[in-house]
């Protein structure tokens, strides 16, 4: 038998070399050094490339691991257990119900059960003996009790305690788009519909086969940890959280959600739900239209907003906060136009001008500076100048020159009279630590964040922090001359400022908006994919380049040239006339206010 030589990164650093065998699996090897490891194996990287476990060693090669703590881990584990879901419901109501993964929500996916009603006569007559139910597609969602979560879960333990194998299966892709139309998996359907490749990867778990973005766990054996709660109409299939191997009790926002359930129903006036009808209506010829729609509608959003904001006299202050690439430049800029439009006089404001000057900021352990923590912020003279301004005071606008680190004068007076606004913009816009003196019934706050109604398919939800990276590597790279590699490298820090400055209070929003386009990534497409070529492959960021480039591989391209100068999208990919144009000189009469 071939014996291989496998040198095994740990994760100190140390490298071992191991003699592996050609019927070795990958798992195999793990098996050898999983006390190494705090967290359970799941992937491995063979020679810069990532791998399921159950591949057979068949060269020498350089390996390391990939653990459930890791972000591809986590995707892994995550993937796997909704297979897991899948089998379960399939044991407890039969083939004639389909799950629905919605989107994220909290440490966990939001779903929904739907009965099937596209199938033979005699399979109908055994779904409706099984489950009591009967109805149309316009209502087939089955709603979801307490005895109903115990059955799945019930049985998705047994299957973890079975073991059986995830195996994958390689299928023409024509196959298996015939096959998922015989299940009723549309979605999925036309997803593979305009599939490049002439093969797909098909997953299978005891008879229930399904195709995924991305890798699976070997086994049910390692998906001993999650839940199911109650939720909505529907429930959350939770996960654990990064070096946990226990699931935390469900905390999430109910204004998220029904964010996100308004955004849904945006979708269906559109007709865009998925990836795949979306690049229907791009095949169609109907680009256009879809991206005039969405406009009008979230012009109309905005518009509703202002409105709100401009009926209350006392609002002196918009203050709006949201992670990394939601479009908050613009958005602002939209916010304000409609407040003139109300009769109101916005001026926009950053937080960036109440940085304290760079030798007092905070620093992290490694000695770079804090830029993203409350306290690199001049709280004490923001109260001041907000307080002042309330006060009917002429307050001279700091403004901080980020060359020299130091915060300047430039003679920018600015005195609030009735009908003046400040349109302020900063992460910690929603933290009431940085507003403390601030009285409450003069603020307004808003959360924008990018959160896609789009999905990919029937049990593939898109991630909304994909779409915000995709976004800002195209900003990076045309505004500020950062490379995708570095902005994929410094994505992790962003993402953990986000956790700890901006999500814990986006509850305390008076109002959340959705700044995703349907549309938008079929576009960013374009622009993206050769910066995420243009990474190379002995790099760190090369797996996850080669992951977002995948998923934008199932998007038809979309031109920019229709998109309209004020869109949300023109921040990223450009052209947005709020570069150009000043606004905070216009006024509209008095008598005009709405």
């Amino acid at each position: 038998m071939q014996e291989y030589s496998v040198k095994v990164t740990l994760p100190d650093g140390q490298v071992m070399a191991v003699t592996a065998s050609e019927s070795d699996t990958l798992e195999a090897v793990a098996d050898r050094f999983k006390d190494y490891y705090e967290d359970d194996i799941i992937l491995g990287i063979v020679n810069g490339r990532l791998r399921e476990l159950n591949k057979k060693i068949k060269s020498d090669c350089e390996l390391s691991f990939v653990t459930t703590a890791d972000r591809d881990g986590r995707r892994t584990y995550r993937r796997s257990v909704v297979l897991l879901l899948q089998r379960a419901i399939y044991d407890v109501y039969g083939s004639m119900t389909q799950l629905h993964v919605m989107h994220s929500l909290g440490e966990g996916y939001y779903c929904q059960l739907e009965k099937a009603v596209e199938c033979a006569a005699s399979q109908q007559e055994k779904y409706n003996e099984d489950t009591d139910l009967q109805g149309s597609r316009e209502n087939s969602e089955k709603s979801v009790t307490e005895h109903d979560i115990d059955r799945i879960v019930c049985s998705m333990y047994s299957f973890v305690e079975k073991d059986l194998p995830i195996t994958k299966h390689s299928a023409k892709t024509q196959y298996a788009e015939q096959l998922f139309k015989g299940k009723g998996l549309h979605d999925k359907e036309r997803l593979l519909h305009y599939r490049r490749s002439s093969r797909v990867n098909l997953y299978e778990l005891d008879g229930v086969v399904d195709y995924f973005y991305g890798f699976m766990a070997p086994s049910t054996g390692m998906l001993k940890y999650f839940d199911i709660v109650p939720y909505e109409s529907g429930f959350v299939l939770l996960f654990p959280g990064a070096h946990s191997r226990s699931v935390e009790p469900l905390v999430t926002s109910n204004k998220l959600f029904h964010t996100l359930d308004d955004s849904r129903e945006w979708s269906k006036m559109l007709g865009i739900g998925t990836i795949g009808s979306l690049n229907d209506a791009i095949a169609a010829g109907r680009g256009q239209e879809i991206m005039l729609l969405q406009e009008a509608l979230m012009e109309q959003k905005i518009g509703n907003l202002a409105a709100q904001i401009a009926s209350d006299d006392k609002k002196k202050f918009v203050m709006i906060a949201g992670p990394s690439s939601s479009g908050k430049t613009s958005f602002a800029n939209r916010l304000s136009i409609q407040l003139i439009a109300k009769g109101r006089k916005p001026h926009p404001l950053s937080l960036d001008d109440y940085y304290v000057d760079r030798e007092l900021c905070p620093k992290h352990p490694d000695g770079s500076f804090d830029f993203e923590c409350l306290e690199s912020i001049d709280v004490k003279l923001f109260n001041e100048d907000m307080n002042r301004l309330l006060k009917g005071e002429a307050v001279d606008m700091p403004s901080f020159n980020f060359k020299t680190g130091k915060r300047e004068y430039r003679g920018r007076k600015l005195t609030l009279g009735a009908d003046d606004i400040l349109v302020i913009e900063g992460i910690h816009g929603l933290n009431d630590r940085l507003s403390q003196l601030i009285p409450p019934e003069h603020k307004f706050k808003i959360y924008i964040s990018a959160l896609t109604q789009l999905n990919i398919d029937e049990h593939n939800p898109l991630s909304t922090t994909d779409e915000r990276l995709i976004r800002r590597i195209v900003r990076d790279a045309r505004t500020r001359g950062t490379n995708a590699m570095e902005t994929i490298a410094m994505w992790p820090s962003v993402r953990k400022g986000e956790r700890e400055n901006i999500f814990p209070f986006q509850e305390q929003a008076d109002v959340m908006f959705n700044s995703a386009l349907v549309y938008e990534l079929a576009v960013l497409k374009v622009y993206a994919e050769p910066l995420l070529f243009g990474i190379e492959r002995d790099c760190p960021e090369y797996l996850e380049a080669k992951r977002l480039l995948k998923l934008l591989d199932y998007f038809l391209p979309m031109p920019a040239d229709g998109i309209p100068n004020n869109s949300l999208l023109r921040e990223f990919v450009g052209g947005s006339c709020f570069n150009a144009v000043s606004y905070t000189h216009l006024t509209l009469p008095t008598n005009s206010r709405v």
